[in-house]
Formats: C-alpha cells, structure tokens, sequence
C-alpha cells in the first residue's frame, strides 16, 4: 500500500490494489504551416470544433468551441481537445465572472494520479455543482470569480481524453511537455491573454503535477522568446495539500492518527506504539534507497514497509483518508468516500452532456473519476519517489511565487508534512521563511487558518477543512483565492 498511497485528486484506490481525431466537422491538419490566430473566443462556433495550431509546435493542435449554457450561464464557457498526433487531452475553459478580459488566468488539474478534473469542477472550485442526480447548481464561490479557469483531464486516459493506438504516459515529466505545450498554444491563439498573470494549481497529486509543469513552461518561454513570440507570464503555483515531499509526508501519517495534530487521536495505543516505533525505521529505508541514492528495488521494498507499518492501520480505523473528523461514505473503492463522485460520473454518462461539451463519440465507455490504468502505470514507473520540492526552489528562485495551503483534517495528504517540507526547503529565502513564526488568518473576523509567508513563499492552513479544501470550505477557499491574485497579504 502507501507510499503508493498517492494523495490523489481524489485517490484511484484501484489502482493501488491492483478514434477519431475529431468531430462536429473538419479541421486542418497540424503539420500544413499553416498558422492563422483565432484571435478571439467570442469567434467560436456552439456547434463545430474550431482547430489552433502554433509554429513551434507542429505535431500539437487545440480543438475548442463554445458550449452554451453549460455549468454557468453567467459566463462564457469552452471546452475541446489539446491533440498530440494520436493523444487526445480533454478541457473545460471558463471566463472570470468579474472582467474576463482583464482578470487571471488558472491552470487546474486534480490529482491521482489519473484522477478527472471533473471533480475539481463539479465538486470543489468550479462554476457549478453537482449535488445530486439533478443536474448541476450554481456555485457561487466558484474560482472563476475574478479569473479565467482551465480544467484539464490529464494525462491521457484520464477521463475524456484518450490515446487512438493505446498510447500512455507514466511520468509526470512526460506529461509536462504536453501541458506546456497547450499553454503557449492558447495564449497564442488567443492574445488578449497574452501577457495575463498566470497561475499553475492543482490538488493532492498536483503536489507532483504542478511544479514539474511550471517548471517546463518557464522553459519553454526561451523557446518562444528565441522564436519572436511572447513568453507566458507564470506568475505562481498554488497546490492543494499536495503529495509535494513523499518523505515528510510518511512520517506525518503518525502524528495525524496518534496526536490531536488534527483531531484527538484515531488508534488505539497499541497500534500508535507500533507505528511510532516503525517511523524512525520507514525514514531510515526511505532516505538511504529513494532519497540520497535511487535504488528502484530497494526504495520499493522501503515504501512496501512504510505502507504496512504506518499507512494499513489508518485505514482500519474506517476512517475518511481525506477528511478525519469523519468516516468513509460507503467503500472507499467505489465512492472515494464521497457518495458525489457517482453522481458527477451518472451526469457526465449523459448522452446530451457529451453531445454538447464534444466528447469525442470514440468515447463510449461510463465515465469514470479515477483511471485505474493511469495510476498503475505512474506506480510502476515509481514516479511519486521523484524529487519535486526542487522544481518549488528552482520556481521560486526565478520569481514564480508559490502557496501551499492544507486543509488541517486531511491524513493522506497533510499539514504536518507540508509544512516539513516548506520549512527545510534548501533555497536563498529559507532562513526567512524558517523563521517566520505562524500566524492566524482570519475571513470576516474569524479564524480560517494559520499562515506563514517570506520571499514569495507562502503556507497556510485551513481549519475545518480536509483534502479538498473548496469542497468543504468554499468561502475561506474563495477569499484565500482572491487575495493570492490580488497580492493581498493573509
């Protein structure tokens, strides 16, 4: 089990147990040199794909069109496919409420890996909700407030998008390049984006995600640059109780069932003494085989005992991984805890939603909220055991800032790894973040959470809320948003 137990978008727990190009009509094809900006969304049709190409990048191409009327009526809302040859990625692009061509612009992907951003849309920070079997609801707390907001099913296989030949990706940096890719393919294509602050977030998994993908775009920019064309304004990260530091995060798992870190203690004594007993020995195995020295072999056998040791007897506690002030809501392999999953994925199976969205009709299977596959694939290919805090320094040290925020109830994903990791981070503002002390943070007078900030670097916690924090608090989640844009201090 863990750590193979990812923190996910929401967590693919099968995955630890065990084609038509296009539609709605013609597009060219991405290898003519032909290079043509759409220029301006309003321009798009409801009713066929419009394809986007970029000169720097021929075998990539974006279908996009308008879909009226879906999610939020107030807005302008996109979706389409980011197309790599024979990979097909699947979006969701919603105008800011607020002032669409002045505001932001966010990246959002979930976790898993191989978790849909579906859930980030319909259950946490999107312009609607998913309540029940319904239809969606307005969400007034949506992120989309005051920025434009992207939500990407990635990578391939992972909820709408797919591969015509079996295509896969198992590695977070392979990934990256596609990402990168349909960032400078957008903001080409659309200039009035051009130049907008843009902010790169994601949950759980994201903790791996989100700083490998920034890290490639800040690249690629000195490809642009050198190709006359304007370089993509990164301006932060944000990431969700994020999977950034898999070593601090395995040691944490004690301190949130055994101490009131979060709650008052979930195990027994005895399992606690056991556990405490096994970290010293888990950190030992991790560090030697998966941290100073790589060793594939040796760093599995080292996650196989910190998972049995540590990780096993939480979840014989019954207890929600994402949410430990309550219990699992039915089996955890079918509803993730959360009975909303199967009602997100019951709509999304509806043939007039797909119709409207342009899913691709080579899409027939239900729609499903985590890809088992996906999250084989990155286990096997040991991509959580790969260093991502150093991507965070590298951002940071470039002038992309970076929040971390973490619901406090949350165990698979937690505050007390988190903020190991941020704290011992090696970089030239460590001594300033290290010795800021916390502080409280407060929405309309109260508290929200603890915080601590220095040299574009910034942690905070949220009380009350678990691994999906716009989920359970979307007021706080909302404010702390705003502020972070606006540069407003917590």
């Amino acid at each position: 089990m863990l750590l193979k137990a990812i923190c996910a978008g929401l967590l693919s727990w099968a995955a630890i147990g065990s084609a038509q190009q296009h539609v709605f009509g013609h597009s060219q094809s991405y290898d003519e040199g032909l290079f043509t900006p759409a220029e301006d969304l309003s321009t798009l049709s409801t009713t066929e794909f419009t394809t986007l190409g970029h000169p720097a990048f021929p075998q990539y191409g974006v279908r996009i069109k308008k879909s009226t009327d879906f999610c939020d009526t107030t807005v302008n809302s996109y979706t389409g496919y980011i197309d790599i040859q024979a990979r097909h990625l699947f979006f969701y692009f919603f105008e800011s409420r607020n002032d669409p061509d002045k505001d932001d612009v966010i990246f959002w992907t979930n976790g898993g890996p191989g978790c849909s951003s579906s859930l980030g849309l319909f259950m946490e920070l999107g312009p609607c909700r998913i309540l029940d079997g319904n239809g969606t609801k307005f969400h007034p707390e949506s992120w989309n407030s005051n920025a434009n907001v992207f939500f990407i099913d990635q990578p391939i296989g992972v909820g709408f998008s797919y591969a015509e030949y079996g295509e896969t990706v198992s590695t977070t940096e392979e990934a990256a390049v596609d990402i990168a890719a349909f960032v400078a393919i957008f903001f080409e294509n659309f200039s009035k984006f051009k130049g907008r602050p843009f902010h790169m977030a994601g949950e759980s998994y994201g903790g791996r995600y989100i700083p490998v993908f920034a890290a490639e775009v800040y690249d690629q920019n000195a490809v642009l640059i050198e190709k006359g064309l304007t370089p993509i304004n990164l301006t932060s990260v944000m990431i969700g109780n994020g999977i950034t530091d898999f070593y601090t995060m395995a040691a944490s798992y004690y301190d949130i069932a055994c101490t009131p870190a979060s709650v008052e203690p979930i195990l027994s004594i005895g399992a606690c003494m056991r556990m405490k007993q096994a970290v010293p020995r888990c950190q030992k195995m991790l560090k030697e085989s998966c941290v100073d020295i790589f060793d594939a072999m040796s760093c599995n056998a080292a996650a196989l005992f910190c998972g049995t040791e540590i990780s096993l007897p939480f979840f014989y506690s019954g207890k929600n991984p994402y949410d430990v002030s309550r219990d699992c809501d039915g089996a955890i392999e079918d509803t993730l805890c959360y009975p909303v999953t199967k009602q997100i994925a019951a709509y999304l199976d509806r043939t007039s939603v797909r119709a409207q969205i342009g899913v691709d009709p080579s899409i027939t299977a239900n729609f499903s909220s985590c890809s088992s596959d996906v999250g084989t694939a990155f286990t096997l290919a040991m991509d959580e055991f790969r260093p991502t805090y150093h991507y965070v320094a590298a951002l940071l040290e470039r002038g992309v800032q970076a929040l971390i925020y973490v619901g406090k109830n949350d165990w698979i994903c937690n505050h007390v790894g988190n903020e190991a990791w941020t704290r011992e981070l090696e970089w030239s503002g460590h001594d300033a973040f290290a010795g800021t002390p916390l502080k409280e943070w407060t929405v309309d007078g109260k508290k929200a959470g603890e915080t601590r900030s220095a040299k574009g670097l910034t942690f905070l916690t949220i009380e009350g809320a678990g691994h999906m924090v716009p989920y359970d608090k979307p007021k706080e989640s909302l404010e702390m948003v705003n502020r972070w844009l606006s540069g407003a201090p917590f």
